[in-house]
């Protein structure tokens, strides 16, 4: 899995730093990170890998390791990567070479270790200082042990196809590829098959795989965001709009000749979400779950996980919309049926590593996104924020040409039904935002086209209806739409930079 922290400013961060200096400051941030519990966990999530081979675990100089990748690192940088490899998906941590004035380091550095600590030693002295203080030693001559001095995933993979080599890396191996070198390794040694032939799973749900299940909720929520967007074009309210808010749309238009035009841009931008929700899910479900790729499952989890329980908004809002909580019962048991299983056997197919620019392009595109979808999920929950409170921003009342004070004195519920609306796109929006940061960070490899198509899908689906609906209405307020206009051009310029990376050609898959 490509790591955006590093690749894009690497080469900058040498010549400015070196790469002695490189090499440790990235180790003391991953160490200060990885230090701490819940620092661990978000670089395991973001980084390593959750779901080692059992072929890939085996033994280094009589000591059981997990998987058989680790670093080499001097006596110098043994305190920081000793904290920082593990969350990384390394199985094992070689500190070398060590003599007797190294022994106090090593000590101080093993202490309270999570990871295999094996020392190569220069002398007796500095091994038997060292006995009751790490796991093991290693020696010069061990042919079980291969050291990597190249980035290359390939080459590291073809090393662990012996089944008791261990592959141990330099510090300026991870500089030059990044953290996620240990779970691109680990990808590449894993064993894949093919699909598994489904004219067996007939009509019964029961034996459904997961990934249609996933599937089916992306359809549903496409479909979903495509009616609603029907009907704000259409009638924009419906019977049970107009039974709560006692007002026709007539009503509403001669209260304020702007308000009918707010809801259906509230509306349409809502639709447009839920429909870019629907391309991320069927992407995760077609490209990602039925292949086998654990995070895929995790993606789709998190962002449902965020999105479903936005439907309670109503009990802020005291609007309980019937299509909208129809949609959620209707979806949620799928979704439920979509993740509560593991992930299938492995049936990815790794394209071959490519040029080394081209790459590069991918990352400094890969960080777009990831921006990109933090600053959503920001807004999204600014959004919510806003429309479980205040309802209103300033531009809204400036367009609308009145106050808060006087829709309420329209109706007492007119306020209520748009901050149901405006909420409701906000817990959309966060939901859309970490499906989409979240697939950038962890499933951007070569070759994986639906990677760049799904999200292509997604950003038009959750841009374009936002823009043409503000021109449509004429609320072109460049404040209000500013965050709108860096989206697009943050996510055009980071596809643009990975189309080559992503679409490259990959090997044939297997036809499901």
């Amino acid at each position: 899995m490509p790591d955006w922290t590093y690749h894009p400013l690497r080469g900058a961060a040498a010549a400015v730093l070196g790469v002695r200096r490189s090499q440790l400051t990235a180790l003391r941030l991953l160490a200060s990170i990885g230090s701490r519990p819940t620092g661990a966990r978000l670089i395991a999530r973001g980084f390593g890998h959750r779901h080692p081979p059992a072929r890939l675990a085996s033994e280094i100089a009589g000591v059981p390791v997990a998987v058989r990748l680790g670093i080499s690192v001097p006596p110098s940088l043994a305190h920081k990567a000793i904290r920082a490899m593990a969350p990384l998906g390394a199985g094992v941590v070689e500190v070398a070479p060590v003599s007797a004035a190294d022994v106090e380091t090593v000590r101080e550095a093993a202490a309270g270790r999570s990871i295999p600590v094996v020392v190569r030693a220069c002398d007796p002295e500095a091994e038997d200082a060292l006995k009751s203080h790490v796991d093991g030693f290693t020696s010069d001559d061990d042919p079980h042990v291969a050291h990597v001095t190249d980035p290359s995933v390939t080459a590291a993979a073809t090393e662990l196809e012996e089944p008791q080599t261990v592959v141990l890396v330099r510090p300026r191996v991870l500089v030059a590829a990044g953290p996620g070198w240990f779970a691109r390794v680990v990808e590449a040694a894993t064993p894949t098959a093919p699909a598994p032939v489904l004219r067996d799973v007939g009509r019964d749900p029961r034996r459904w795989p997961a990934w249609w299940w996933a599937l089916l909720v992306g359809l549903g929520m496409t479909g979903a965001g495509l009616g609603a967007a029907a009907i704000t074009l259409g009638p924009v309210l419906l019977w049970y709009d107009r039974d709560y808010l006692g007002m026709t749309m007539h009503e509403l238009h001669a209260a304020n000749h702007h308000l009918v035009h707010f809801l259906q841009h509230d509306r349409i931008t809502m639709a447009g979400t839920m429909v870019a929700i629907g391309a991320l899910y069927t992407g995760l479900a077609v490209g990602g779950i039925r292949r086998g790729w654990p995070w895929a499952r995790e993606v789709y989890l998190l962002s449902g996980a965020i999105g479903f329980p936005t439907l309670f908004y109503f009990l802020a809002t005291g609007f309980v919309e019937p299509l909208h909580t129809a949609t959620a019962i209707v979806l949620f048991p799928m979704f439920v049926a979509g993740v509560r299983r593991a992930p299938h056997a492995p049936r990815w197919r790794l394209a071959p590593e490519g040029p080394e620019p081209e790459r590069r392009r991918a990352l400094v595109g890969q960080l777009l996104l990831i921006v990109t979808g933090t600053g959503l999920f920001v807004g999204g929950a600014v959004i919510s924020g806003v429309g479980l409170t205040g309802v209103f921003v300033p531009t809204d009342l400036a367009f609308l040409g009145t106050s808060t004070q006087t829709l309420e004195a329209v109706s007492p519920r007119l306020v209520p039904f748009v901050a149901h609306d405006r909420a409701g796109f906000g817990g959309a929006l966060m939901s859309a935002a970490v499906a989409i940061t979240l697939l950038s960070a962890w499933g951007w490899r070569r070759g994986e086209t639906w990677v760049f198509w799904t999200l292509a899908a997604a950003a038009a689906a959750g841009f374009l209806p936002a823009v043409v609906v503000h021109g449509a209405i004429h609320y072109t307020d460049f404040i209000h739409l500013a965050p709108v206009y860096f989206g697009i051009a943050m996510t055009g310029t980071g596809l643009l930079l990975a189309r080559p990376y992503l679409c490259a050609k990959a090997p044939a898959r297997p036809k499901d």
